[in-house]
């Protein structure tokens, strides 16, 4: 009887102190802000042309991350990643989420230079009214097709200025930024890719090697991955792989 008194206490208090500060938040609402949309009849021009340009806002903000990423060093070095973590045949380790995270990070390494570029040219001058919205863009752009121009193949360049172009520009400055940018993405897969063979070499070689050995001694139902991944492993951890593979990435870009 004495154990039920002591378990039925606490719960009896418990159910008091709610009842009490329900009565209490009764007895003094507050309310809470609500954020309500409408659609209404446009009244004049002006009307239209905001809500197109909110439209547009959004669809720009939706879409940035990608066009973000698409134009900066990301790619290259997240497909590098891949590459490695295929070729050593981890299946998941390092996680995704960890192969994403030090992209982005070497990203901010590599793009350091050109963003803080824009953050002195044109971010902190239009926070502060000394240059208007579209000048403010126009020299946020020039860094980004500065990095874009010194990375991108000249054989890229050239099929996608023949497929846009009428005629053969002068000097970067006739190259439209629509043509720059699938250009330099093509010119960063295929250099992702080479890195990648180039990474692919050293490890297929072992899975040939163990591959023969367990032939050689008629242990052919045993799959090769399983013994040679230990001795991949082995090597990478050897030779400092990541340090080796993040120097070549950052040093691929003339940082």
């Amino acid at each position: 009887m004495i154990h039920r008194l002591q378990f039925a206490l606490p719960i009896f208090l418990f159910s008091v102190l709610c009842c009490c500060l329900i009565q209490a938040g009764n007895a003094n609402a507050i309310g809470l802000p609500t954020i309500t949309f409408g659609v209404e009849d446009a009244n004049s021009p002006e009307q239209v042309s905001n809500a197109l340009q909110v439209l547009f806002v959004l669809t720009i903000l939706s879409v940035a991350p990608a066009i973000l990423l698409m134009t900066t060093c990301f790619t290259r070095i997240v497909i590098v990643l891949g590459f490695v973590r295929q070729a050593m045949g981890t299946q998941n380790m390092p996680p995704t989420q960890v192969i994403l995270g030090l992209s982005l990070f070497l990203s901010f390494f590599v793009m350091s230079p050109t963003l803080n570029k824009i953050n002195d040219e044109a971010l902190q001058p239009y926070l502060n009214e000394q240059i208007d919205q579209p000048a403010a863009l126009e020299k946020a752009l020039a860094p980004m097709r500065d990095f874009m121009f010194s990375q991108v193949r000249e054989d890229e360049l050239t099929l996608l200025t023949e497929i846009t172009m009428d005629s053969e520009p002068n000097d970067k400055n006739d190259v439209p930024t629509m043509t720059l940018i699938p250009a330099f993405m093509l010119s960063e897969l295929k250099r992702a890719f080479q890195m990648g063979f180039m990474i692919y070499i050293p490890f297929l070689v072992i899975d040939m090697i163990v591959a023969s050995i367990l032939m050689s001694m008629g242990m052919m139902m045993l799959p090769p991955v399983i013994i040679s991944m230990p001795f991949k492993l082995l090597l990478f951890v050897l030779v400092d792989g990541w340090s080796l593979v993040v120097g070549s990435l950052i040093k691929s870009f003339g940082v």
